[in-house]
């Protein structure tokens, strides 16, 4: 996958909401199967978090440019993913191409809205799935190997999305979000593979802006810590997050401000400590 734009002043608060209109017409076009499909990425913090200006204290989220898709196992064994992957062509979806102008198989774009993107995610299945690599579904449908994905789908929540379409149509549907906790596994995860500074930024929005705090954070992380990617992903925020220098927070500060901020660094540090301490009750 392509990298993020470095900075918040990068993204747009409209092509979220397009994003978002996205989302909720493939949920009106997949229907009963979107059971099997569960969101993750950059926009779930709008989607688990009240964006509301009347929520004091709680910022707009800087948003996302892309929509990432997880598929559950379950769609390749018992075959489901062909009537997914038809019924996206038959909504006017295809595979995007890469700046080579390579079909991108994983990647899929919807006619008129080029600048949306939908990545679809999925579990390793074997010991040959290699985390960030594609596993190939069909002869042009494809899905990007994820870690922590497992701990997704075990900490999934309900929510209701209700705006207009990418074409225009009021709706509301009830789809799968990635939790909090299950998002801080992979966001950590995803930091260690990439070091983006997004990751380390939407890492600690969570935390400091999920229900009542970090309290609740720790509460859904406490339902996944026996999976190894959950684990490994404690150990990343130990190594990477803990300190004020680290370079989780420096990023996280390089995101918001531009620069290594002395306050959001000791701020996100402290968010993670806390965090652990809580793990460790």
């Amino acid at each position: 996958m392509t990298g993020k734009p470095a900075t918040a002043i990068q993204y747009d608060c409209a092509h979220t909401a397009r994003v978002k209109s996205a989302l909720l017409f493939i949920a009106t076009r997949l229907g009963d199967m979107m059971d099997d499909i569960i969101v993750v990425g950059g926009l779930v913090p709008t989607l688990i978090i009240n964006q509301s200006n009347s929520m004091p204290g709680v910022e707009p989220h800087a948003g996302t440019m892309d929509l990432d898709l997880g598929l559950k196992l379950a769609v390749l064994e018992s075959g489901r993913y062909r009537e997914i992957s038809a019924r996206l062509r038959d909504a006017g979806f295809r595979p995007d191409r890469n700046e080579r102008g390579h079909q991108t198989n994983h990647r899929w774009v919807v006619s008129g809205t080029p600048e949306i993107s939908v990545d679809f995610l999925i579990s390793p299945s074997c010991s040959s799935d290699v985390p960030g690599r594609l596993k190939n579904i069909e002869s042009d449908f494809a899905a990007v190997v994820a870690s922590g994905l497992e701990c997704a789908f075990h900490d999934r929540m309900s929510v209701n999305i209700r705006c207009h379409t990418i074409q225009h149509e009021a709706a509301s549907r009830n789809l799968w979000a990635c939790g909090p906790g299950g998002f801080i596994v992979m966001k950590a995860l995803a930091f260690e593979g990439r070091g983006e500074n997004k990751d380390a930024y939407d890492l600690n929005y969570v935390l400091r802006n999920f229900a009542a705090g970090i309290n609740d954070v720790a509460s859904h992380l406490h339902r996944i810590l026996d999976h190894h990617d959950a684990r490994k992903a404690i150990s990343i925020l130990e190594r990477d997050f803990c300190r004020h220098d680290a370079p989780g927070p420096v990023r996280a500060a390089l995101f918001l401000t531009g620069k290594a901020d002395e306050v959001v660094c000791a701020e996100v540090s402290t968010n993670v400590r806390t965090l652990l301490a809580l793990l460790k009750k």
